[in-house]
């Protein structure tokens, strides 16, 4: 039996006015399941994998309704814990024109928000896992998630799992409890096999400055040097570059950087009409992941990431909704004709 993919995270609600109205408009809202590392689990299930979810639920019906949609997306959910509290939520506004959207969190005091470190058994929890997957988005929620993501990192190397994280850096939240979010990051980062984070992060992680006068590529491969002298278990270090033209007209492109000093780009692609962009960079490592656990060559697990990321502005919500089969279409295709 193959060994799972475990993410460990938050599951969070998501609450949105239709239509891309206002908050201060709203007369009602659309609800969405979602969570960084929950997205990513939802896209490789979807792809084929044995995806565990590992998170801290209320045992009421919103925790039943989240634990329902990654069960529809063919999730493992059997190592959510459940227990009295409330659950975490988000606010989106979508953005428009000129006008950006914009996100509001109300997860202070949610059930994974106070959970407790010395409750996760990690080599029970990893018997059976091959590869795990975190983000930046946990330690920035408090003190005590940050201990808990550290140890699930160093937890995964201890015993012999592989690590890919996303910096997800979540300034807003940081900012609630002061959190040393450099110094945090970088604990959890110098554990990764595969990190997707960008110029920015490594500049936050550690102190770089990379010159703004530089190309978006320069800057990538200026960020890939330190970052690879800095955490050495790193072998893939990957991001999107996007191009905001507007709310509804955007560009999404692919880098990837090995080692051994390889750098690989994918083509850009102009994305018109967007649905929904929340959730693209979860979707971008869900495929670059797929690729790598299936031994695709490194060209092809970009390309595939970067479609899988293009491809979740056509779906709303936070979770992709796509098989390997419907990312190869948006590969090949030529135009948005009618199937029929």
């Amino acid at each position: 039996m193959s060994r799972a993919i475990l993410c460990f995270g938050e599951l969070l609600i998501r609450l949105a006015p239709p239509a891309r109205t206002r908050l201060a408009q709203a007369a009602q809202l659309d609800l969405q399941v979602g969570g960084a590392e929950a997205n990513v689990a939802a896209g490789l299930a979807q792809f084929g994998h044995v995806v565990q979810m590992l998170s801290v639920l209320p045992d009421h019906a919103l925790g039943d309704l989240v634990l329902a949609a990654l069960r529809a997306k063919g999730v493992d959910t059997d190592p959510i814990r459940r227990q009295p509290g409330r659950m975490g939520l988000y606010f989106l506004e979508q953005g428009a024109m000129r006008r950006a959207s914009e996100v509001l969190y109300d997860r202070a005091g949610s059930v994974f928000a106070a959970i407790d470190p010395a409750e996760f058994d990690w080599p029970s929890l990893l018997r059976n896992v091959g590869h795990v997957h975190l983000s930046g988005v946990t330690p920035a929620l408090n003190a005590r998630a940050a201990q808990c993501a550290i140890e699930a990192a160093q937890a995964a190397r201890r015993l012999g799992c592989s690590l890919s994280m996303d910096g997800n850096f979540r300034g807003s939240l940081w900012k609630v409890w002061n959190g040393d979010a450099p110094a945090l990051l970088r604990s959890m980062m110098q554990e990764a096999n595969v990190l997707f984070a960008s110029q920015r992060d490594i500049e936050l992680v550690l102190g770089a400055r990379f010159d703004t006068t530089d190309s978006a590529d320069q800057q990538f491969r200026k960020a890939a040097v330190t970052a690879f002298q800095a955490f050495p278990h790193l072998q893939q270090f990957t991001c999107t570059h996007r191009v905001v033209l507007s709310a509804g007209r955007q560009q999404l492109a692919g880098l990837l950087a090995l080692r051994d000093g390889t750098i690989l780009q994918s083509a850009p692609y102009t994305l018109d009409d967007i649905v929904d962009r929340i959730g693209a960079g979860d979707a971008f490592a869900s495929g670059f992941l797929h690729g790598l656990l299936q031994g695709w060559p490194m060209q092809r697990c970009l390309d595939f990431a970067l479609a899988a990321g293009a491809h979740k502005h056509s779906v709303p919500g936070d979770m992709p909704v796509a098989s390997e089969r419907d990312i190869e279409a948006w590969i090949q295709a030529e135009q948005a004709d009618v199937k029929r």
